[in-house]
């Protein structure tokens, strides 16, 4: 558990840190794979191939090798190489764009469906997909092109669209998904997801590259890991440090903002009913309507939203994480708030509501030394929120 990476200049308890560490390291893809594979029953076989999609593709294809170490050969397309397959000649390991799919997703998505259409009735293809999966590989249906499915993205993306949104979009527009992967082969599929949608949608987690109703019993298609996971296990570390702690609500949704004062207001109002200190977890996902040219995520966006409404209040922590370590275009990965965040930024001169007009989230927090710049983590199941009181306020 390497706590250290989750520290800032207001996150300096290194209780808090091993919460959220204790949250990511729930759901490390390759220890779920390696649990769920030991207890399915699968289907009689010759040969094994291996294919993963998205963010976590890495661990999830390196735990299934392992698995089966007869495979045949395996493909993983991600978003960042982390040199986890490393080693594997039979594994080929490619990157795509992400979260508007590129160039690279467009090989990628080539070379997804030339490697599972040359298998046969008597192989199997086990699928590791995560979130992400979406952008990483694409395969335009005729008439469609790349450009046309990036401008669809970044269209929805700047107007606030949620990721059901957007995956119905792709699923219209992309032969590959929508059970696209499935047509296009003959093997026997087992496919372990690790989801990063809210309500665990099959058809909308990587648009379903491997949800295909009319597949019958060809077909197994398994939720390994979601948010619920991570929130348990933070729940859990948060008992064993000390602190009352419970799941307010694991289905957030709506704009970063309104989600950020929301939960604000509810921490100032546990915070004057609770003597004892406390650790509420949340978790879903936010979206962001983009009205300015600034910078940052969802995650940071939504702490942002809280910095004025908890302005003097003493002995809490805002928390908004993204769980795959990558919130927006930045290398942050949320951001953390207390009461004295607001005077801290207003003795540099800057304000969290001017900051929040032009969603410039990262350059708010950056020089209060305040995001959570943890890397990246290798795994991906939503967003997280905490909400903390570390002793009894005066107020």
């Amino acid at each position: 558990m390497d706590d250290e990476r989750y520290m800032t200049h207001s996150l300096n308890d290194r209780r808090v840190a091993r919460i959220m560490a204790a949250a990511i390291d729930a759901v490390e893809p390759g220890r779920l794979v390696r649990e769920h594979l030991q207890r399915m029953k699968l289907p009689n076989y010759q040969r094994v191939y291996l294919l993963g999609i998205g963010k976590a593709a890495e661990a999830m294809t390196r735990a299934t090798s392992e698995f089966f170490d007869d495979f045949s050969a395996g493909l993983v397309i991600t978003k960042h190489t982390l040199g986890v397959c490393s080693g594997q000649p039979s594994i080929r390991v490619m990157e795509g764009g992400h979260p508007i799919p590129d160039e690279r997703s467009l090989r990628a998505g080539k070379a997804a469906l030339g490697f599972v259409e040359q298998l046969n009735e008597n192989d199997l293809l086990s699928c590791l997909i995560s979130g992400g999966g979406s952008a990483l590989v694409t395969v335009p249906k005729e008439g469609t092109s790349l450009e046309d499915i990036q401008a669809q993205t970044a269209k929805l993306l700047a107007n606030g669209a949620t990721i059901h949104e957007i995956n119905r979009m792709r699923r219209q527009m992309d032969r590959i998904k929508g059970g696209g992967l499935v047509h296009a082969t003959k093997a026997k599929v087992i496919s372990l997801i690790l989801s990063d949608v809210i309500g665990n949608s099959l058809e909308t987690i990587a648009s379903g590259l491997t949800v295909d109703p009319s597949s019958g019993a060809r077909v197994q298609n398994v939720i390994v890991g979601d948010i619920r996971t991570a929130a348990q296990a933070a729940q859990q570390r948060a008992f064993a440090e000390g602190f009352d702690s419970e799941i307010l609500d694991l289905l957030i949704q709506g704009e970063a903002r309104d989600v950020g004062l929301r939960m604000a207001g509810r921490l100032k109002e546990e915070r004057r009913k609770r003597d004892k200190p406390f650790c509420l977890v949340a978790g879903g996902e936010t979206t962001v309507t983009l009205q300015g040219n600034g910078k940052g995520g969802r995650n940071q966006e939504l702490a942002l939203a809280a910095v004025d409404e908890l302005s003097g209040v003493e002995n809490v922590l805002f928390i908004s994480l993204a769980t795959d370590g990558d919130d927006g275009p930045t290398e942050a990965a949320g951001a953390v708030v207390d009461g004295a965040t607001h005077q801290r930024a207003a003795n540099l001169g800057i304000s969290a509501s001017d900051h929040l007009a032009r969603n410039d989230a990262y350059n708010f927090f950056n020089p209060l030394n305040d995001l959570i710049q943890c890397g990246y983590t290798g795994t991906n199941v939503n967003d997280l929120i905490f909400l903390l009181g570390l002793q009894k306020s005066s107020i």
